[in-house]
């Protein structure tokens, strides 16, 4: 038996097909050949064994300990069969004598071979394991191999080619979504844990973090930490909601992650599948935010309730059922984008919203003494249709019905009043107006079913 040949081809082997290189694998060789000896023919031996990493040599030697009284010649020697071998040996040194790696016998070689193979099987796992435990929250590639009952497995891509199988359950896939075997997908990764038979690696399509991830690798303003996202509502196939903030005055956050002609939007949802994706402005006023996070739907009535951290508004009945979406899904992402509950209910029709073309220019009229948009079509639901409707009227009269701050209505009134022109058009009786401003109540809640679900 040509032991250095067999070890060398052993070396080689591992090192090209395996990617392990030889300093690995030689000290498992030889603490392999050192376990078997000394329990095979060799039993009782203090063996050291070496193996030269370029030819494969290997050489052997038993190791004994130089005593007064010897009890054991396996692996003692008395001091006078010391002096022998060596003038200077003393009690206590370790004397080593080489002996032939043939005496080692072929049983060792064959016990040997089993526990390097064994050994090798859980360095390749290890490798697994450390090679992918820093991965975890990042995307990888993979090519979808074959299914099971615990969903599909995914052959990850790695730079020496060997295969490494990762899961992705049918809890972590995008429902809809079709993996047709041999092709290639992108998938979050979501943990690794070891076991006994080896890593085991889970992948996601439908976490929140594999989106995030998505805009880290498209938008260059988030890689760079000019953009930052705030939060992430997802309903996996469905939709998905992001808000964005800008730490650079002179970068849209929103353009920025969409891109230009929606470039960048357009790939993560074609990643996605199909899946809307929606990114709006975060807003640190609640009001807001829910404005932002409600287009095109218009929210009236907000009211803010800050110890139970709910909004409570109203919406048109053509944005009703769009706003809410299908079980209250649309409703329950704004919500969790916000991290307010939300108390939906139904807008009583106002006379002004019957007619568009006069309820725009009543907008319009106010927006243009520096009102903003939004807060103009609040005050003229609640019938402040001309600047002539403001006379008369106190900060306490707006607070209550448009549910402002206090500076926003002390700011119109201001506005207003420095504004002020006659009109020949008969002016609206504000009293009656303001009677007919509606606040939510439990008649115009939403069903048990959608509130639950917000």
């Amino acid at each position: 038996m040509n032991t250095s040949r067999q070890i060398l081809s052993v070396l080689e082997y591992i090192e090209k097909e395996k990617g392990i290189s030889r300093d690995e694998v030689i000290p498992v060789i030889a603490n392999a050949i050192k376990s078997a000896a000394e329990k095979g023919l060799n039993a009782g031996q203090n063996l050291k064994i070496e193996i030269d990493p370029q030819t494969g040599d290997l050489k052997a030697w038993a190791l004994q300990t130089v005593v007064d009284s010897v009890g054991d010649p396996k692996i003692q020697l008395s001091l006078e069969e010391a002096l022998l071998i060596d003038e200077k040996a003393h009690i206590g040194q370790i004397l080593q004598s080489q002996i032939n790696p043939a005496d080692l016998g072929r049983i060792v070689a064959q016990t040997a071979r089993q526990a390097i193979l064994q050994r090798f099987r859980e360095l390749g796992k290890e490798r697994i394991y450390n090679a992918y435990k820093n991965t975890v929250g990042e995307i990888v590639s993979g090519v979808v191999q074959h299914r099971e009952r615990s969903g599909i497995i995914i052959e990850l891509q790695r730079n020496n080619h060997s295969k490494v199988e990762a899961l992705l359950p049918a809890r972590e896939q995008i429902p809809g979504e079709n993996y047709s075997l041999g092709n290639t997908i992108r998938c979050l990764l979501r943990y690794i844990k070891s076991t006994n038979r080896g890593p085991e690696i889970i992948l996601s399509r439908s976490d929140k973090a594999f989106v995030q991830r998505l805009l880290e690798i498209e938008v260059a303003e988030i890689r760079h930490g000019t953009v930052q996202i705030v939060e992430i509502a997802r309903n996996p196939g469905y939709r998905t909601k992001i808000s964005v903030v800008s730490n650079d005055p002179k970068v849209d956050p929103v353009g920025a992650c969409v891109g230009a002609r929606g470039a960048r939007v357009k790939a993560i949802v074609g990643e996605l599948g199909g899946e809307k994706v929606d990114i709006v402005n975060y807003e640190s006023d609640p009001v807001k935010f829910l404005e932002a996070a409600l287009k095109p739907a218009i929210p009236y009535n907000v009211r803010v309730n800050e110890s139970n951290r709910c909004l409570y508004f109203q919406l048109n009945e053509a944005d009703f059922a769009t706003a809410i979406g299908i079980k209250g899904r649309n409703a329950k992402l704004v919500s969790q984008l916000l991290g307010w509950k939300l108390d939906i209910s139904k807008k009583e029709q106002r006379e002004s919203e019957f007619d568009p073309k006069r309820f725009q220019r009543s907008v319009d009229t106010l927006s243009s003494i520096g009102i903003d948009k939004t807060l103009a079509r609040q005050l003229v639901v609640a019938g402040f249709t001309s600047l002539e409707t403001f006379e008369g009227v106190s900060a306490q009269d707006l607070i209550e019905a448009i549910v402002c701050k206090p500076e926003v209505a002390s700011e119109i009134l201001q506005k207003s009043s420095s504004h002020t022109k006659h009109s020949s058009e008969p002016r609206e009786n504000k009293e009656a107006l303001l009677t007919h401003h509606h606040e939510p109540n439990d008649n115009h809640s939403l069903p048990a079913s959608v509130q639950k679900d917000v």
